[in-house]
């Protein structure tokens, strides 16, 4: 493994970068065989990044002048903890960089902010062919959650509940 790079930075993301972080975004669909669900842009992205009520996060992981890697997060909560937490949604490593510890120094950098915070925890999902990330992860001490089963209303579904609560009385 060929070590990280002195010069490797990570910044919040400006509008500025906004297109470059879009274009690896579609490279991580690729990769996860999922470019047919990527139906927004940039636009969509810089309105909930920049816009009247952010609710995104993005950093930026920058190498010679040049972003080869992002993260992307929001905050959730636990009821549980009583305390806010990060939800990891992406973090991506352009392939020729992997390997470098690029994105490790990415993954520890929210997990600092989130301890910083007094957060009380990170979280997020992988794909479970991707066994690279996932014993990746484990490395650091992640856990999987096995006992949890994930649920999403999008597109049709999720207008369909809406209009059933338009319906109630």
């Amino acid at each position: 493994m060929e070590p990280i790079q002195d010069n490797f930075k990570i910044l919040p993301a400006t509008r500025d970068d906004m297109q470059k972080v879009y274009d690896l975004i579609v490279e991580l669909a690729e990769y996860e065989k999922l470019k047919h669900m990527v139906i927004g842009d940039v636009k969509d992205m810089e309105k909930w990044a920049f816009g009247e009520d952010p609710v995104i996060f993005i950093n930026c992981g920058w190498l010679n002048g040049k972003i080869i890697a992002y993260s992307l997060h929001f905050r959730n909560y636990s009821t549980f903890l009583c305390k806010p937490g990060i939800y990891l949604e992406d973090i991506y490593v352009q392939p020729e960089y992997r390997g470098r510890g690029y994105g490790k120094k990415m993954l520890l950098y929210l997990s600092k902010l989130c301890y910083e915070k007094g957060y009380g925890r990170m979280e997020w999902q992988v794909l479970k062919w991707n066994k690279p990330s996932i014993d990746f992860y484990e490395s650091l001490g992640a856990e999987p959650l096995n006992e949890w089963l994930q649920y999403r209303l999008v597109g049709d579904s999720l207008k369909k509940c809406a209009e059933n609560f338009d319906q109630l009385k």
